[in-house]
């Protein structure tokens, strides 16, 4: 297995989860032309993805999905919420997923993770192939007890790490409130606070995402992240906006 991102953050998202034959691409916030170009990035045509697995509506995770979709015949899977609320957005979804069971895409198999956000029918996954698990935590404004026990014992995490100066930023009240609220995005504090629950001895790469532009640095989250997991910041990575993070193999 290995895993790929070609964007994360306010300005566009989209992971790249590969096993055997399949390639499977989790949201798509960019344009058919970006995504396009970051997929040559990686070394990927359009017309090697098997489908995209849409986690929410907000418009940094969909807003280039029907086109891409459309584009390329490519099936697109979400949540029943999802798919009404993103109805505005063009969203149109070929395979409706039930948020608590798991689906086979060709080599991989696929957990949803219900989080908590201000979206419908918010979803994360876990990929599996029979030897690794890699788990996708973005876009969740606290931890639950099932997001623990579905992200305990990964080979792999991609963990959201959106703000760390969240209260000294120049963000208005309301959005302050939003972002840090239960319903919004994790601090660096509160994904160091969830790594050091889970049991991460088979950790081959631990990933930080969807920073904040301005609430928040790769030096910060990278340091939150590396005191919960006992190791050096350097050990940490980084899926970055406009570069995102090259492939990353699971042996």
């Amino acid at each position: 297995m290995r895993f790929a991102s070609l964007g994360s953050g306010s300005r566009g998202n989209a992971t790249l989860v590969q096993s055997g034959r399949t390639c499977v691409m989790v949201d798509c916030g960019f344009s058919i032309a970006e995504t396009t170009a970051r997929l040559a990035r990686l070394g990927i045509t359009p017309e090697y993805i098997a489908a995209i697995l849409v986690t929410h509506e907000h418009a940094d995770h969909v807003s280039g999905v029907a086109r891409f979709a459309a584009r390329h015949r490519l099936p697109v899977w979400c949540t029943a919420g999802t798919l009404t609320a993103g109805d505005g957005a063009g969203l149109v979804s070929t395979g409706i997923l039930d948020a608590h069971v798991d689906f086979v895409l060709g080599d991989l198999c696929i957990t949803p993770v219900t989080v908590p956000h201000d979206a419908r029918e918010p979803i994360q996954y876990v990929f599996a192939d029979g030897r690794h698990r890699f788990g996708v935590l973005t876009d969740t404004g606290s931890i639950t007890p099932h997001i623990r026990r579905l992200l305990h014992g990964c080979d792999a995490l991609m963990l959201e790490c959106n703000h760390d100066l969240l209260e000294t930023g120049p963000y208005p009240a309301q959005l302050k409130s939003r972002v840090g609220g239960a319903l919004g995005h994790l601090s660096n504090a509160q994904a160091a606070t969830l790594l050091a629950d889970l049991d991460y001895g088979r950790l081959q790469h631990l990933v930080a995402a969807h920073l904040s532009d301005t609430n928040n640095t790769p030096a910060l989250a990278c340091q939150a992240l590396a005191q919960a997991a006992g190791c050096a910041s350097a050990w940490i990575q980084v899926a970055k906006q406009d570069e995102g993070l090259g492939w990353r193999e699971l042996h």
